[in-house]
């Protein structure tokens, strides 16, 4: 699947304010053979003074911006290209929770992908007894990693309720929980920290979702947000696997990554500091 994906993201600040600092995580990897970005251009206006781009420790494509002038607005474009194919077969040998446990204290990579990195609690993830309860609840004795993953992320489907207004950036996931309502962020950060209380290491993926309009109703430019999904770590012959419980379903090639991370706080895609 070909995609040519564009963003815009505009700031208007009340005030003029000198030597602002901005990091953005707006351009897509190359992943393996899932995921070939075939051109990507990212556009700012004011043009800053410097910009820096690189890769973080996970691979994502960082760029550092700094303006050493006043500036009151800042604009943002993003155009990429993409080829998107679905996930290459794995055999399904995830062992169970027992076993998972084993092949991580025997995983001795610390490389961006060990699983070592995924187990801990994060800013986003804290822990909650709610949420251990409610993972505890969803999984049975001798069900294997890849089973749990996909019984925890469907539970969280039945139960919560998409609602753009209840949350914001900045909602603790035990809120949203709680209130069983939420967005694509709450979700996935409610889902991380449950797989990680019961033993199997989780991350944040960010990106774009293809969906689809109304029947017999064109696309609308512009309609469609970014958005956010969970990796997990399910042994090693399986590796990582990606599930949406926004939407219970697989990642597969209607999906975009920008970027992975521990927590949100590890993929923003705009990150800024002002001094006025």
């Amino acid at each position: 699947m070909l995609y040519d994906v564009s963003l815009r993201i505009d700031y208007r600040y009340p005030a003029q304010s000198d030597h602002s600092r901005a990091l953005l995580r707006l351009l897509p990897p190359n992943i393996g053979s899932e995921q070939l970005v075939r051109s990507r251009l990212l556009n700012v206006d004011p043009i800053p003074s410097e910009r820096r781009d690189r890769q973080d420790f996970f691979g994502n494509h960082a760029t550092s911006l700094a303006w050493h002038h006043p500036i009151d607005a800042l604009s943002i474009s993003v155009t990429v290209g993409v080829e998107r194919a679905p996930p290459a077969p794995r055999l399904a040998l995830s062992p169970d929770l027992a076993g998972l446990r084993h092949e991580i204290a025997n995983w001795h990579d610390l490389g961006p992908a060990s699983p070592h990195h995924f187990m801990s609690v994060s800013p986003r993830t804290l822990p909650d007894p709610d949420m251990k309860q409610f993972a505890r609840d969803h999984i049975a004795p001798r069900m294997t990693a890849m089973e749990a993953v996909l019984a925890i992320g469907q539970a969280l489907h039945r139960e919560m309720r998409f609602d753009a207004d209840a949350t914001d950036v900045d909602t603790p996931a035990a809120t949203a929980f709680a209130n069983r309502h939420g967005v694509c962020q709450d979700f996935t950060h409610i889902m991380i920290a449950c797989l990680r209380t019961v033993g199997i290491p989780a991350g944040y993926v960010s990106g774009f979702l293809r969906t689809y309009p109304p029947p017999g109703q064109p696309r609308l430019e512009g309609a469609d947000a970014m958005h956010a999904w969970v990796r997990a770590w399910v042994g090693a012959e399986t590796g990582w696997v990606e599930f949406d419980p926004t939407n219970d379903q697989s990642a597969g090639e209607d999906y975009i990554t920008i970027g992975y991370g521990r927590d949100y706080d590890d993929v923003a895609p705009v990150r800024g500091s002002m001094r006025s």
